[in-house]
């Protein structure tokens, strides 16, 4: 039995709309990383980049199961002493839901050249309305 590796030239790639409105942002998110990375497609080969693009909304009303929003943190460091910074995810989903989307997703990506350009095919929007109407994204259940 052969199997049958994409070339980066035969890629075709769709758009995809996923809406986060009443689903955990974990599995929302487990759901967008697997379409970036192509793991959907019966093409899919490790090494080639054949993903498709998404576009998340309603990023506002996804919700974290459990006590997460009290007791889970998004730290980052600034690399100086006493550098770190924490903001409660209580606070971060109020004010800045799609970057806790963005956030989520990027922690499921390889962290690889693969995985840097499968994060730029990512649109993230605190709401319904999107900009990439033009490009007719298909509605995603998974």
């Amino acid at each position: 039995m052969s199997t049958t590796l994409a070339k980066p030239a035969e890629v075709e790639r769709k758009w995809y709309i996923v809406d986060a409105a009443g689903k955990p942002l974990g599995r929302t998110a487990a759901m967008v990383a697997t379409l970036l990375r192509g793991k959907h497609k019966p093409t899919f080969t490790p090494n080639v980049d054949c993903g498709d693009h998404v576009v998340v909304i309603n990023c506002k009303d996804a919700v974290l199961t459990g006590k997460k929003l009290e007791q889970k943190y998004y730290r980052r460091h600034s690399g100086w002493i006493g550098g770190l910074k924490e903001v409660q995810y209580k606070k971060l989903m109020a004010e800045q839901p799609d970057k806790a989307m963005m956030l989520a997703v990027k922690g499921m990506l390889p962290d690889s050249v693969l995985g840097r350009q499968a994060l730029t095919r990512l649109r993230v929007y605190k709401d319904a309305n999107h900009k990439n109407a033009a490009q007719k994204p298909q509605a995603y259940e998974g």
